[in-house]
């Protein structure tokens, strides 16, 4: 007999905007292997910050969330901070980006482009 199946929480979601505005990008490069890359480094003013990038290659040790027919990619050391994080999308007057709403931040910047765990 095997054992239980083990539960494990999805990594990261993406919102509905965010996935919107990766699929439009996916469409305007015409290249449908493009993935979202989010990872967090040192710095900014809460200690780390959140970084995006494109990707068209996953490394062996990455992490790959697939939402349809697009996904997000990360690394194993930002991994570890970004479990359980939303990717967003927003437009407004600071002009449009992809943020991090993370429940593992205990705090964060005005800006939301870094935090502290």
């Amino acid at each position: 007999m095997s054992g239980a199946a083990t539960f494990v929480p999805t990594p990261l979601l993406l919102s509905d905007s965010a996935k919107a505005r990766l699929q439009a990008l996916i469409e305007e490069e015409g290249n449908p292997d493009l993935k979202l890359r989010v990872y967090v480094t040192g710095g900014g003013c809460s200690g780390f910050q959140y970084g995006f990038d494109f990707a068209e290659t996953v490394a062996e040790d990455d992490t790959l969330v697939e939402f349809g027919e697009v996904a997000l990619v990360v690394d194993p050391l930002s991994y570890q901070y970004l479990v359980g994080s939303t990717v967003d999308f927003e437009e407004g007057l600071a002009g449009a980006r992809f943020l991090i709403q993370n429940p593992n931040a205990t705090t964060t910047c005005g800006c939301g482009a870094s935090f502290m765990v």
